[in-house]
């Protein structure tokens, strides 16, 4: 039986019980990417880049140009404040192609090909008004594409994934290590560019799955084989780390589970999220919340799903979406446990835990810390049934609703039924005022 945490039809807390199906893929979608406040963009294994309308759901525009699935996307758009704003979209493919696109126009702006290997993150860098390319070289490119540098070969493993940090510097994730970069523009007139590497760092026992900025002063990144590890951002120390996600030992509130071995997939930190005070992680089929003050797990749900976490995000309030592998979308609520009163906790329960009778402070000052520690929990508040494969990833539009991709070749827009319901109430009411068929009787 599963052990996955389920909730009914009755969904009070859940506001999404209108779906728009969007069509037009052909392949896994993989990629979305926020354009502005009611537009996004999708990519996936078809190679076919869609806009899309996230209030009505209306396709604006099918982007053809790459021969092959896309493998990154990235917003790139103007910060020039004299002119009017001009979004454009980076993508990136197995075809070895970088292609710019205006997202006005619809149309291709320019296609970089002179790449030796596979494209697998793209990066801009608002603040140097420049962009930069992963994969077997570190390149960094302006506004008019052009290369202003790059790196010498690096290991067969290439960049996966890339962070900006503060002092022109951005962090790489090669494999098991973190590669820091700095990029020093040249102070004559050249428009020349520099890229150093500053410094490595080999802490991970596996490869690098992920990594999040959480503000100037912190990163965080994880592992294949479940390390979390905090980082100073400005000196690239380690600050804090976890590494105990799936010990039943170090989170006591949840049941334990008995298992021969663990298969790494169960560990696998397969996406990272913040907010300033804490760290969203999905590890395996759970989620775990890391505060960074504490450098400890707040809350956890180790089974929140029946098969991995892919995607996670936190929202304005205090709850948490999650998508996985298994086809499901859901809501959680970080909720304060109600704390009970004290009381005296018998030696013997110490001597279970390694503590002996002589050492009554160490007993103190933990049961001290029990009490002054703020414990959390996360509840299912909703559940969103709609895709038959694996959900890829969502983007989060406030009132205007949640869009998701999956596998299933599809994009779903979740909208909040009540809100959706008065606005078409309202466009009635309208109609029938304009055409003079609305008659007051009294």
């Amino acid at each position: 039986k599963s052990s996955v945490q389920t909730i009914g039809e009755e969904q009070i807390q859940n506001p999404y019980t209108e779906l728009l199906v969007l069509r037009g893929h052909q392949d896994i979608v993989r990629f979305l990417v926020q354009i502005d406040d009611y537009r996004f963009a999708s990519a996936g294994d078809d190679g076919i880049v869609f806009l899309w309308n996230a209030q009505t759901g209306e396709k604006l525009f099918e982007l053809h140009g790459h021969t092959h699935k896309i493998t990154a996307i990235a917003p790139f758009s103007s910060s020039d404040a004299s002119e009017e704003k001009n979004y454009l979209i980076l993508t990136a493919s197995a075809d070895r192609t970088v292609i710019v696109w205006d997202c006005t126009s619809g149309r291709q702006v320019e296609k970089v090909s002179c790449f030796h290997s596979t494209v697998k993150c793209l990066t801009v860098l608002q603040r140097l008004d420049v962009w930069l390319s992963g994969g077997s070289d570190l390149c960094v490119w302006n506004r008019k594409l052009d290369l202003l540098c790059k790196t010498s070969h690096l290991p067969d493993a290439g960049i996966s994934a890339l962070v900006e940090l503060p002092k022109s510097c951005v962090a790489a994730a090669v494999g098991k290590e973190l590669i820091i970069f700095r990029l020093i523009a040249s102070n004559d007139e050249s428009e020349g560019w520099n890229v150093l590497e500053v410094k490595r760092l080999v802490d991970h026992r596996d490869n690098i799955l992920s990594l999040v900025s959480v503000n100037d002063f912190t990163f965080v990144t994880g592992s294949h084989v479940g390390e979390l590890i905090v980082w100073d951002a400005l000196d690239w120390t380690k600050q804090a780390s976890e590494c105990n996600f799936w010990d039943s030992s170090v989170h006591p509130d949840v049941q334990p589970e008995i298992k021969l071995s663990q298969s790494p997939n169960e560990t696998s930190v397969q996406h990272l999220t913040s907010d300033e005070e804490c760290v969203f992680a999905a590890v395996g089929k759970g989620i775990y919340v890391y505060n960074l003050q504490m450098k400890r797990v707040i809350a956890c749900q180790r089974t929140a799903h029946d098969s991995s976490v892919l995607h996670i995000e936190k929202l304005p309030n205090r709850q948490l979406i999650s998508c996985s592998e298994d086809g499901s979308v859901r809501i959680w609520e970080l909720r304060e446990k109600q704390q009970l009163p004290a009381e005296p906790v018998p030696t013997g329960f110490f001597n279970m835990w390694g503590f002996g009778r002589a050492n009554k402070q160490a007993n103190q000052a933990a049961k001290k810390m029990q009490e002054n520690t703020p414990m959390f929990f996360l509840e299912l508040v909703g559940d969103l049934i709609g895709h038959s494969s694996a959900v890829q990833m969502f983007l989060y539009f406030g009132e205007l609703g949640l869009a998701t991709c999956s596998a299933d070749h599809l994009i779903i827009l979740w909208k909040d039924g009540e809100r959706e319901s008065r606005l078409r109430s309202l466009t009635l009411f309208q109609k029938l005022a304009q055409n003079g068929d609305l008659q007051l009787k009294f």
